[in-house]
């Protein structure tokens, strides 16, 4: 049986040629298959997987241009762009095999993306899906959320379709400074208001691109269809602003606002006469360049409250530049505006006397329009009459000019027209059409009421005058710089027209010095310096809620003239209302610093007696170094100098701070606060009392009873004070006070 079956077993056993012919034929087989499936690949599916391939090693970048920056006159950087990452994507990269496996692909990317910069999950998912070439997920990205999407890629072995791009962010170094004129960027590096957005375009610079294929590793590809787009960066821009003379301008502003509860704000602008530069342009209130889109400290308190679009509405306001985009009555301020129509036509002298008469009350048509001297002024020159700011008086030579020519020179002075300053938001004023001015439209258009123009076109006419009558026009930057090339465009200067002779001009600039050596301007007084000047009071139209508006103009030295500076108060609340008593003093207290920062120099004149004979009264000393020395011995060494000092360390304690600080220039008798390294911390504090209308000796009684000390300027009774009355200061705090003569209310 075993025998037969081996015989079996060997009769069905495959030859071995029958092997190899079975294997042949496999390999043959499978040799077919590879043959179809390449030919099916190379001409049936070749031309979608080629696309498949190329879209997924192509990549486009956006080459981000950086902003220029923003300087002042003295180099100082006011807008600068700081280096931050921007995430992009690239959705195709995230496209697989089969839908599903692109799916949980695509859901993956989205939820870390959403999670890392906190971004909403459907939209983020939206992105990843979309078939556009890239896709940008975040900007101005921060590095520590950058190093933790870093560390996610490489843990999931994600090499393509995130990229990782430099970018820049806008930021302002001073904050609040200069911030109405300078405007701020959106999320986006756009300019949206001020100086940025008028400017965007020079700023902005164009954006590059690259386009390439790059390998799994993200190495890139030689490829002869590669583009790339250099990024041209923004120019800089150098603005006329002195960041120095800014900083005064906003300090001032914010005291005359907040002493004198103007429910408005106000503005300021220095000028430059012979240039028309702009060297400090001021809005108050201000904000914060950095955060825009929140509200200020006087917006705040009300914010919670608002609607939505009141809150849109409310933020336009905030950062508008008043002195550029809103309009105002100037009131008496004009009246150098007439007088000059009216010298330069020979319809009027400065100096013939009773030209003029004021009664206290002028009647014009069916109307009775009062003078601010109740009791009239009686016979004037001119000058007297622009020296007193009287109503009546100008009513008459409105009258004798006429409206014809008055108009003539009103365009001449350019208050018809925007100045063309290079900054976002003018606007220029509104007049009565010429036919539809009767009697009593020119007799209010006489002395500066019921029509408008804005602050910058005010203060573009009272340079002209200055300027020996040729009007300029405002210059807010002075040069380009092309940051790329460094190469730099200067913006020339531009001449408008002479609007009135040199003569005249000089008339005029010699009455407006009457108005401040001897008329209702005295508060405008700097000592050591000539000032012309001109106070401005105008009323709300009846039934209005806008209030007063309060202002002066100040052009220094008068004969020499360097500067021209203008003050605008909005809606006062406070005490007094009146341009030359809650105006002027502020415009003195910013010439005082302005004028000796520029290094023009001081002249004895008339109207710098009295603050010399002050200065001469008040014995001056200067106050040592005490610190590193023991409680005990800086005691004897202060009351040898003539000064009084308080303590609360002990007698062996070491000194390490004093106030006021070594150096400072103190009256005999003044309070020092002496501190060492166990006391520092409890320095006492008192609040700044209202010395407004306080004579010198009352003053330094008044703040001697807080241990405060007393520096003074001038004479008569306390016109200003700084730091103004409420601010918490230290004990042994200096306080300057500004005194000049009391001249009544009679400060129109």
């Amino acid at each position: 049986m075993e025998t037969n079956k081996s015989k079996n077993n060997k009769k069905y056993k495959p030859s071995r040629p029958k092997r190899f012919l079975a294997l042949a034929l496999f390999i043959l087989i499978v040799f077919v298959f590879l043959l179809i499936k390449i030919g099916h690949l190379q001409f049936v599916q070749g031309s979608s997987l080629k696309e498949l391939a190329t879209r997924q090693q192509t990549t486009s970048r956006v080459l981000s241009a950086k902003r220029g920056a923003i300087y002042d006159s003295t180099g100082t950087a006011l807008a600068i762009s700081a280096d931050v990452d921007t995430v992009t994507i690239n959705p195709q990269k995230f496209v697989k095999d089969s839908d599903e496996e692109t799916k949980i692909l695509q859901e993956k990317v989205a939820t870390k993306l959403s999670e890392i910069f906190e971004l909403d999950y459907q939209e983020t998912l939206t992105k990843v899906c979309s078939t556009s070439s890239v896709e940008t997920i975040v900007q101005k990205v921060e590095k520590d959320k950058i190093t933790e999407l870093q560390n996610w890629m490489k843990d999931n072995k994600i090499s393509v379709g995130i990229n990782i791009d430099e970018d820049t962010k806008r930021y302002y170094p001073y904050s609040n400074l200069a911030s109405n004129l300078i405007g701020f960027c959106g999320s986006d590096n756009q300019g949206l208001a001020g100086l940025e957005y008028y400017w965007d375009a020079t700023l902005a610079g164009t954006s590059g691109k690259i386009t390439t294929t790059q390998d799994a590793s993200q190495d890139l590809i030689s490829n002869q269809d590669a583009q790339y787009y250099a990024a041209e960066n923004g120019s800089d821009l150098t603005l006329t602003i002195d960041i120095n003379l800014q900083t005064i301008a906003e300090k001032y502003l914010e005291q005359a606002c907040i002493t004198n509860e103007c429910a408005d704000g106000g503005n300021v602008i220095i000028m430059q006469p012979n240039t028309g530069d702009i060297l400090a342009i001021a809005t108050y209130p201000d904000y914060n360049l950095n955060t825009p889109f929140e509200p200020n400290e006087a917006l705040s308190e009300s914010w919670d409250s608002l609607s939505t679009s009141a809150q849109s509405e409310a933020l336009q306001k905030m950062w508008r530049n008043t002195a550029v985009s809103n309009t105002y009555e100037p009131g008496s301020v004009f009246k150098v505006v007439v007088a000059s129509a009216a010298l330069e036509e020979d319809i009027a002298e400065s100096d013939t006397d009773e030209v003029f008469s004021c009664s206290g009350v002028e009647k014009v048509a069916d109307r009775r329009i009062r003078c601010a001297k109740t009791s009239g002024h009686g016979s004037q020159s001119l000058r007297l009459a622009l020296q007193n700011s009287c109503n009546p008086a100008f009513i008459q030579l409105g009258q004798k000019i006429g409206i014809e020519t008055l108009y003539k020179y009103f365009e001449a002075f350019g208050f018809f027209n925007k100045t063309g300053i290079s900054t976002s938001g003018e606007v220029f004023g509104l007049f009565h059409d010429i036919d539809a001015v009767g009697p009593v439209e020119l007799a209010t258009i006489s002395f500066g009421q019921r029509f408008t123009i804005t602050p910058l076109q005010m203060i573009s006419a009272v340079s002209a005058i200055a300027n020996d009558g040729i009007l300029m026009q405002p210059r807010i930057v002075k040069e380009v710089t092309h940051t790329d090339t460094g190469a730099v465009t200067p913006i020339e200067t531009k001449e408008i027209r002479q609007v009135i002779s040199s003569e005249t001009a000089q008339t005029v600039l010699s009455m407006m010095d009457s108005v401040v050596t001897y008329g209702s301007g005295k508060y405008g007084q700097v000592p050591g310096y000539s000032v012309a000047g001109k106070t401005g009071t105008s009323e709300a139209t009846e039934g209005s809620t806008a209030g007063y508006v309060s202002s002066f103009v100040a052009v220094a030295p008068t004969y020499d003239p360097q500067l021209v500076v203008l003050l605008t108060l909005y809606n006062p609340q406070g005490k007094q209302h009146t341009g030359g008593q809650i105006a002027a003093p502020v415009v003195a207290q910013i010439l005082s610093e302005a004028l000796p920062y520029l290094g023009i120099p001081s002249k004895n004149t008339s109207t710098d007696t009295p603050a010399s004979q002050t200065t001469s009264n008040v014995k001056k000393i200067t106050l040592h170094d005490v610190r590193n020395k023991t409680a005990a011995e800086a005691k004897k060494e202060l009351e040898e100098q003539g000064f009084k000092c308080s303590f609360t360390c002990s007698q062996n304690a070491i000194i390490t701070e004093q106030i006021p600080k070594q150096g400072t220039s103190l009256v005999e008798g003044a309070i020092i606060k002496l501190y060492s390294e166990d006391t520092i911390s409890d320095k006492a504090i008192t609040t700044v009392p209202d010395l407004k209308g306080f004579s010198y000796n009352a003053s330094k009684n008044s703040l001697a009873s807080k241990n405060l000390n007393i520096n003074v300027v001038g004479s008569g009774i306390v016109v200003s004070q700084d730091p103004i009355a409420g601010t918490e200061v230290s004990e042994g705090s200096v306080i300057t006070v500004t005194l000049q003569p009391d001249i009544g209310s009679s400060s129109y």
